[in-house]
């Protein structure tokens, strides 16, 4: 697999975009994925984006897209953000991405009032819908597991029968390695999601809040889990994905650590030449 960077690790840091597009090629990184959403960038930085990447010789992989609207008990809201989300793919065909990697909402009001099956229901007949207009282009949708007690996939039993449910060959799971920790996720749980995976994103954290930290700063045993995944034997990318610097001036740093860390873990496990 091939080693990646979401460039929000840059902008967390004031940094701007084109800057860092390159200074992701130059610490080494194989792929990129691209932090943006199409309703609020000119058309001007989409043109950047895709300049600065080709110039770079840095492809893109994923675009990330948060879209909890999409379980929201209001239709109207459904509406926008399933249009919302066909914009991302619209973009990810655009940059030649391969997928949309898309986070689902959450249970509201405690799964009280709105009834929980309702919501699912919700989700899955818009990642159907979505899963078709996907396919039309030629991009696939990554679904993300989230480690919070309400997220409607916060666990492998709820990604493989959300993934059944949808029942598309362009939807499928994106593995995060650090959510599958904080949700007291086995490694060996990994082998449910063979043919059902297709994107991979890696960080640290200390085991009980969400940190997204380089690899090696926290308590995540993440030989297993790779180990797994390699078995899986995805044709894609591991891409970092790193929250606020202590130190945002040492941003460079904060990455090339996170870098250094991931490709000797991934070439440990025969993830990486």
């Amino acid at each position: 697999m091939q080693l990646g960077l979401i460039n929000s690790a840059w902008a967390q840091a004031g940094r701007d975009t084109a800057w860092g597009i390159r200074k992701t090629k130059e610490l080494g990184f194989d792929t990129i994925d691209i932090f943006a959403d199409p309703l609020d960038i000119s058309v001007q930085e989409r043109l950047l984006i895709r300049r600065e990447c080709d110039r770079a010789g840095l492809p893109i992989v994923s675009l990330c897209c948060v879209a909890t609207g999409l379980i929201d008990f209001n239709p109207s809201v459904q509406r926008f953000h399933v249009d919302r989300v066909t914009q991302y793919l619209d973009l990810a065909c655009e940059f030649s991405a391969k997928n949309v990697l898309l986070v689902l909402g959450e249970y509201i009001w405690n799964r009280e009032v709105i009834r929980p099956a309702d919501q699912w229901a919700f989700a899955v007949e818009h990642c159907k819908r979505l899963g078709n207009y996907a396919a039309e282009l030629g991009v696939q949708i990554a679904l993300e597991l989230e480690p919070f007690p309400l997220s409607l996939l916060n666990n492998i039993d709820n990604m493989v029968r959300f993934i059944d449910d949808v029942n598309h060959p362009a939807v499928k799971a994106n593995i995060d390695v650090s959510h599958l920790c904080l949700a007291k996720v086995a490694p060996e749980e990994v082998r449910r999601l063979q043919g059902k995976a297709i994107h991979v994103h890696i960080s640290d954290c200390d085991g009980l809040v969400h940190g997204d930290l380089p690899p090696g700063r926290g308590v995540v045993n993440f030989e297993p889990y790779l180990r797994e995944i390699a078995a899986l034997g995805i044709e894609g990318a591991v891409s970092i994905e790193l929250e606020y610097s202590p130190q945002p001036d040492q941003i460079e740093a904060w990455v090339a650590e996170a870098y250094a860390a991931t490709s000797a873990l991934m070439q440990a496990a025969c993830l990486r030449d």
